[in-house]
């Protein structure tokens, strides 16, 4: 009876000794409420029972989903922008000593600093500059999470939610910029093709032959159409003294 009891007591004390930890785990160990200078881990590891609590830690990268926020950035617009952070814990010990809940005081860190970066820059630069932001963001974090021995690796502004009224006003700007841009290029058309004519009435005064000839292509074009015309040509040495006179004038 007594053999069995030691072995029922031998088990009981190697279940609560023996701990096993994997490969991205490590065990923070408590010794009398004092943490030990190093975490234990991975693999097989044996505690004090009663005298030493262990607390795992993950070390995997962690991707939280900031909810979305309401921000009302500089030119006062009312907007919503959600984010996502990558980060993970460097530092075992910290992040159990340091913080009582890192994940969660993470996630409330992501979104008061989501709100206070956004509110500081316009509309546009919102949505233009969303990698500089980004890359502030996680400037940010990093900076203070680094004490609870987390570090902050990337931060994405995923999504920004404009209201209604707004998005309907960037359409119109965008649509008569499409028209402005539209008028600019016919503007820009016409100055080369009037350009381009006074080039070549320049050349056709240089050279009277040339002129006729155009006129004869005119003719011959004007006469391969299919409908049915009378022409009745009329040399344009005819018209020589009305242009000279114009000159002179």
């Amino acid at each position: 009876m007594f053999y069995i009891l030691a072995i029922v007591l031998l088990i009981l004390f190697l279940s609560a000794a023996i701990r096993i930890l994997r490969e991205y785990e490590r065990g923070v160990v408590f010794r009398l409420g004092r943490a030990l200078a190093r975490p234990k881990g991975p693999g097989l590891v044996i505690i004090i029972p009663i005298i030493d609590k262990l607390v795992r830690v993950s070390l995997r990268l962690v991707t939280m989903d900031v909810p979305p926020q309401d921000v009302i950035t500089r030119d006062n617009v009312s907007v919503k922008v959600n984010a996502v952070i990558y980060f993970r814990v460097m530092d075992p010990n910290n992040a159990v000593i340091e913080v009582e809940n890192y994940l969660f005081a993470t996630s409330q860190m992501a979104q008061t600093t989501l709100r206070s970066v956004c509110g500081q820059v316009e509309l546009d630069e919102l949505l233009a500059e969303r990698e500089r932001i980004n890359t502030r963001l996680q400037d940010i974090l990093d900076k203070h999470t680094d004490p609870w021995g987390i570090k902050v690796s990337t931060v994405e502004v995923k999504h920004i939610d404009l209201p209604q009224e707004m998005q309907r006003a960037m359409a119109k700007q965008a649509e008569a910029e499409r028209e402005r841009r539209s008028k600019v290029i016919s503007a820009e058309g016409e100055f080369q093709a009037a350009t381009r004519l006074a080039d070549a009435a320049g050349k056709l005064q240089d050279f009277p032959y040339a002129l006729q000839l155009r006129y004869l292509q005119t003719l011959r074009e004007v006469a391969a159409q299919s409908t049915s015309r009378t022409l009745f040509p009329i040399p344009i040495d005819l018209f020589q003294p009305f242009m000279r006179r114009n000159t002179k004038e």
